[in-house]
Formats: C-alpha cells, sequence, structure tokens
C-alpha cells in the first residue's frame, strides 16, 4: 500500500470538516497532535474568514519596531556623497545637529550600517602575517629550561622521561 501524502491544508481542512460535525475539539486535537490552543486558532479562523484561512500565512513582521526613517537614510547618504572622506561618526555629529532634537539620533554603528549597505564604505585591508617559525636547540632543555650539557645529555633526558 503506498504511502498517502497529504498537505498541511488537507489536514486543516479535515480537523475543521470533523469539528463541524460534531466532534469534541480535545478529542480532535489529540488525534492531529495539535494543542487545543492551536485547535481553536484554525477553527476561528476558519469562522471568520472561510477556506482561505486554512492556507500559510506569512511570518514577516508587518512593520520593524527599530528601522531607521527613510528620509534620515537618505540625508545620511547624502552627506557621506558630499563628503566621501567624512566618517560614520561625524556623519551622526552632523545629523546631531542638524536635526537637533526632532528625531532620535540613530547610533555611530547605525550610521555606519547604511553607509555599508549602500557601498559607500570601503573595507580595511586585512594584514597578513607571517606563519610562525619554530627554532629547535641543538641541545634538550632541562626541566628548568636551562640547556644541557652535551657531556650530562643522557642522564637528564633520563630524568625528564621519568617522574
Amino acid at each position: 500500500m503506498p504511502w498517502r501524502e497529504t498537505s498541511v491544508m488537507e489536514e486543516r481542512l479535515r480537523f475543521v470538516a470533523r469539528l463541524l460535525d460534531g466532534e469534541g475539539m480535545s478529542h480532535m486535537c489529540r488525534e492531529f497532535g495539535i494543542s487545543r490552543k492551536t485547535g481553536y486558532k484554525i477553527y476561528n479562523r476558519y469562522k471568520e474568514q472561510g477556506l482561505e484561512a486554512l492556507c500559510d500565512r506569512s511570518r514577516r513582521p508587518a512593520r520593524y519596531a527599530n528601522q531607521l526613517p527613510e528620509p534620515i537614510e537618505q540625508m545620511i547618504v547624502r552627506f557621506k556623497q558630499e563628503k566621501p572622506h567624512w566618517g560614520a561618526r561625524k556623519i551622526r555629529e552632523l545629523l546631531v545637529r542638524r536635526l537637533s532634537g526632532d528625531v532620535r539620533i540613530p547610533a555611530k554603528s547605525t550610521v555606519h550600517a547604511v553607509l555599508d549597505r549602500h557601498g559607500l564604505v570601503k573595507r580595511a585591508k586585512q594584514r597578513r602575517r607571517g606563519k610562525a617559525l619554530l627554532f629547535r636547540s641543538p641541545c634538550p632543555p632541562t626541566r628548568s629550561g636551562a640547556p644541557i650539557s652535551k657531556a650530562s645529555s643522557s642522564s637528564a633526558i633520563a630524568a625528564i622521561v621519568t617522574p
């Protein structure tokens, strides 16, 4: 017997249809593996909006709470284009002077993020670091760190190896 595949919308439709036939909410939620809160949410959406309410909804937020207003973002970009050698700190200070209490001034990091988003910031060159060189001493060190003379090296090695 082949496996039967169903979509989320079909499952929700079956859930609502059985509720409309008179089956209990708790029993149905247990059978479908959802919480009662989710069951009531699906059922109430169906009663208010019909079949369209059973489709998946977008999870994208309707608005972004801390998004910078568009005029301020454009002002930051314009200042940078006028003075290309200025950085985020100077541009923020200019915003403080120009807007002076009218609007909440963005942080320096926000101004930098806007400039970066518009491609107005040059990345610093990455420093190239050489590989570490390991030097080997001709004589192995003792526990104290001082090199051993060749005459006593065999006894010192034995002392290092044995605890």
